[in-house]
């Protein structure tokens, strides 16, 4: 029996992981106990989800609704498998800069901590199985804020002669900057993966991606960017942009894009690797663009007012340079673009969101 294990397996990255394995033939074990609507709201909630996966991939999916910190509970579920253990996808995560301001100790305890204990367990349990780790492009804090940018009538964009102009590769660097508390928490997480990849010899990586969408995230206005936009469009519920005119970018990668990267990582691994991932040229929008992008799927009209401060840590500009990834993996490739992504938002949850 081929094992896989998925943390936050009822998440957006997580469900998608599921699906994925499932229909690769694996067997799926789940670790999500639904932390997301604690820290986030019961709109944030993946009740739901869960329930999907398990009336869809029933013997294929076991589910344990367990948390990442719990040293004794990680290590029975690791030592009941052990080295059928092929691959551990770590999505897991407190995901909102917002809330680690408010409460440091536990954005902490559960993106660093959390990861160590997962990793403990594999190299103990299933040292020769493939780790995945979701980390974060704000590992690089607000750096890229510092990029020459252009002014234009819906967006910021850079120079077309820009070193960067194709998109933020791996090399930016991530000291002297201002992170954000989950910023902090997620690099500290990301050079623990790498560590026990170039140390041990583990076979880590971790995928550095910014704004991660698809039709199972449970958008809310603190986390899910274009799910919570698209919601908000849908039910008539008022939506406010912060800071930088709205014009702000972001590349926008689909779920299925992003864990079929995981996949050509696993058929291939490497030890302690880093890569950026994200939609780059290939799908990317401001804000204020996506607007109306909803605007135009929904045939709708979103309610949106603008406050002039913007969120701290937040990047003017993020569009990912991914040639670093697709240059050791050439088979893979992007599926879809912003458009693809909002539309599949929509269709899918029409119902859901009534």
């Amino acid at each position: 029996m081929e094992i896989v294990i998925v943390t936050g397996s009822a998440g957006l990255i997580g469900s998608e992981s599921v699906k994925f394995f499932c229909e690769k033939g694996f067997t799926v074990v789940g670790i999500d106990n639904n932390m997301r609507e604690v820290l986030l709201g019961k709109d944030a909630s993946t009740a739901w989800n869960k329930q999907h996966l398990l009336d869809n991939y029933q013997e294929q999916y076991i589910h344990h609704h367990a948390d990442i910190r719990d040293r004794e509970t990680i290590s029975q579920i690791f030592q009941t498998y052990e080295k059928d253990i092929k691959l551990i996808i770590h999505t897991a995560a407190q995901p909102s800069h917002e809330w680690a301001s408010k409460d440091p100790y536990t954005d902490f305890s559960i993106n660093a901590n959390g990861t160590l204990v997962l990793l403990e367990n594999t190299q103990k349990y299933c040292p020769d199985a493939v780790f995945i780790f979701c980390s974060t492009a704000k590992v690089y804090g607000d750096k890229p804020n510092s990029l020459p940018f252009i002014e234009q009538e819906l967006r910021w964009e850079i120079d077309p002669t820009h070193p960067y102009s194709l998109g933020i590769d791996e090399n930016i660097g991530i000291d002297n900057c201002q992170h954000s508390f989950l910023g902090a928490s997620k690099a500290a997480a990301d050079i623990l993966v790498q560590e026990y990849g170039r140390y041990l010899g583990m076979k880590t990586v971790c995928f550095r991606g910014n704004c991660l969408s698809g039709p199972t995230h449970s958008g809310t206005k603190l986390h899910g960017f274009l799910s919570y936009l698209m919601k908000c469009t849908m039910t008539d519920t008022a939506y406010q942009i912060y800071g930088y005119k709205g014009k702000q970018v972001r590349d926008n990668i689909h779920s299925y894009d992003l864990v079929n990267a995981f996949y050509h990582f696993y058929q291939s691994p490497r030890c302690g690797e880093v890569y950026n991932i994200g939609g780059s040229r290939f799908s990317n929008c401001s804000l204020l663009e996506a607007i109306q992008l909803c605007n135009e799927i929904t045939d709708k009209k979103l309610n949106w007012s603008y406050v002039d401060s913007h969120r701290s840590g937040d990047h003017i500009w993020w569009i990912t340079d991914v040639r670093k990834f697709q240059s050791h993996y050439p088979d893979w490739k992007l599926n879809y673009t912003i458009k693809d992504i909002l539309s599949d938002i929509f269709t899918q949850n029409i119902e859901r969101w009534k």
